[in-house]
């Protein structure tokens, strides 16, 4: 995996990404049936294994896939793209979940049932590709990115206007953009990709019920463009775990608890309260004028129904119902609404709004107060928080890639953590997973080197611990190697894992080393998922979350390298 798309030179061995392609129905896969169209099973065998665009005809091979909570694995077969500009080809199998459903059906069950299954193998591949229907795309990517907690890595969502087996189609572009984009970039991100367009999830909107051009992203310009020659990434934009924990998955979604509501000329004030008194109604999404208004009349009667149910308990979210812009209390019904405590959703889409409150409410100890607060706050880039201006340095004026690049890895080298910060400081955020001629990232150089702050600053920066480097190796393989016992649980905390590819190297060096390598889950001193979550929480409660202290105690009792 790389970031920013460099292409390799031609001497080097021709790399492979491993993508999960998970299948859970929708237009994609549809084939006609006297009732119209259904989705049908066997979708890599009869729509990907024909297509050389899909296929390059390489021999046959597994890859092992975990099928259900108790880890049982099935083998897959799997095929290959041939190789792409970027000098690397794409092997991938699809996953069909038991029930195809139209998206028109899907719900929180069918959204933790996806969440589960990148859970179940998030270690054994690179990226993951979700095949679903368009009709609630937009709300299953909203969902997701709220329910996928310290995403690392690559989600990317897609279906069609028309199937695959159709002579004329827009699935197979979506599909193999698709799978270059989950297979070539660490976007850690839940991502829609459509009609040679990708867009953070939690910022799309269906707006065509039949052109090819469904989905658009209107507050939010898209992450990556694909053209005729490249894939073009707009990495000031992406949006990137900052904390060093794991990835899990918060899947306890219910949209059973909150509502949504348009609000029209000439709604009764009655019409609302009838909706906010529902039975286990906790969030209601309210659909206004412009920029937040709503008819309020000369007795205020609408803003006191919504006070009041303020008052029981209720959270009610202002989104516009605009296409563009934002809720903001500058007109006095928009000011009297956010007097009474309906929270500014921003330029959040109804979509993200009602996933998001759906989320948050069930959250533990979650309390109306708590859940507006975090309504206004943005958790994974679902919304602008301010519209102020933001200066940059013109493009011209900027250092050289490759200058800047080389500057920060003699910093880290030298431990000088301070020339670090400024340098991150001044540089646009793709220098934090940007390569160098080996494919090393800023990650990778510092996970070799001796300064352990400095690691620790990069993370917390958002730089990815997913990469590899020219040779295939991890920042976490790279630290083993190294004997840096400290670095190796930083990033083990941080959710690095060693990629199946290094597993064979892995272990016969790990005969002549075993505790740092039993650091990094290999052999017989092989440290859980769980005891770093238990030593994590025992020391938030004595320091602090991000303190970094007392890793080299744990290191040590563990056993470190000699």
């Amino acid at each position: 995996m790389m970031e920013n798309g460099t292409v390799p030179e031609k001497n080097n061995a021709v790399l492979e990404s491993r993508v999960l392609i998970i299948m859970t129905g929708g237009t994609i896969c549809m084939r006609p049936s006297p009732s119209g169209f259904v989705p049908a099973r066997g979708f890599q065998e009869q729509c990907l294994s024909r297509v050389p665009t899909f296929n390059d005809g390489s021999p046959p091979a597994t890859i092992d896939v975990v099928v259900n909570a108790a880890g049982d694995i099935k083998s897959h077969p799997s095929l290959r793209t041939p190789q792409t500009t970027y000098g690397r080809q794409v092997r991938y199998t699809v996953f069909e979940f038991e029930e195809l459903l139209d998206s028109s059906s899907i719900d929180a069950k069918g959204w933790a049932e996806i969440a589960h299954t990148i859970e179940w193998n998030y270690t054994l591949f690179d990226s993951f590709v979700v095949l679903h229907g368009t009709d609630s795309l937009a709300y299953t990517c909203s969902a997701l990115s709220f329910m996928l907690q310290n995403l690392g890595k690559s989600v990317v969502l897609t279906g069609s206007q028309a199937p695959m087996l159709e002579l004329q189609n827009d699935a197979t572009d979506n599909l193999l953009g698709s799978l270059v984009v989950a297979g070539h970039f660490m976007i850690p991100e839940v991502c829609l990709y459509f009609n040679n367009k990708l867009f953070r999830g939690n910022r799309s909107s269906k707006v065509a019920a039949s052109d090819f051009a469904a989905f658009d992203s209107p507050n939010c310009p898209p992450l990556a463009v694909t053209t005729s020659m490249r894939t073009n990434v707009n990495w000031q934009l992406v949006y990137r775990p900052r904390s060093i924990q794991q990835f899990h998955i918060q899947t306890n979604l219910d949209t059973k608890h909150v509502a949504c509501l348009r609000i029209f000329p000439g709604i009764q004030p009655e019409m609302v309260d009838a909706v906010l008194r529902l039975d286990g109604l906790r969030g209601l999404v309210l659909e206004t004028f412009g920029a937040g208004n709503a008819p309020h009349g000369q007795d205020n009667a609408m803003t006191k129904v919504l006070a009041d149910a303020i008052k029981r308990g209720i959270v009610i979210v202002n989104v516009t119902q605009c296409l563009t812009g934002s809720v903001s209390p500058v007109y006095a019904t928009g000011m009297s609404l956010s007097n009474a405590g309906v929270v500014a959703g921003f330029d959040m889409t109804t979509e993200a709004a009602l996933t998001k409150l759906a989320y948050l409410l069930a959250l533990p100890d979650a309390t109306p107060d708590c859940v507006a607060r975090q309504m206004s706050v943005s958790l994974r880039g679902e919304l602008t928080a301010s519209s102020q201006p933001v200066f940059q340095h013109p493009i011209h004026t900027l250092p050289d890639r490759v200058q800047a690049l080389t500057i920060l890895g003699y910093a880290i080298a030298q431990g000088d953590l301070v020339r670090v910060q400024e340098i991150l400081k001044t540089e646009h955020d793709w220098i934090l997973n940007d390569a160098d001629y080996s494919g090393n990232t800023p990650i990778h150089l510092a996970a070799s080197s001796p300064g352990l702050p400095i690691l620790h600053f990069l993370l917390l920066q958002g730089g990815s611990v997913h990469l590899r480097n020219r040779n295939g190796r991890t920042p976490l393989f790279l630290a083993a190697n190294a004997g840096l016992a400290e670095h190796v649980l930083l990033l083990r905390k941080s959710g690095a894992h060693l990629h199946s590819e290094e597993q064979t190297a892995a272990h016969l060096l790990a005969r002549r080393r075993p505790g740092v390598w039993g650091l990094a889950g290999i052999g017989p001193q092989e440290i859980s998922n769980a005891e770093l979550e238990e030593e994590e929480e025992e020391k938030e409660k004595s320091r602090g979350s991000d303190s970094i202290d007392g890793l080299a105690i744990r290191a040590q009792r563990v056993g470190s390298a000699p």
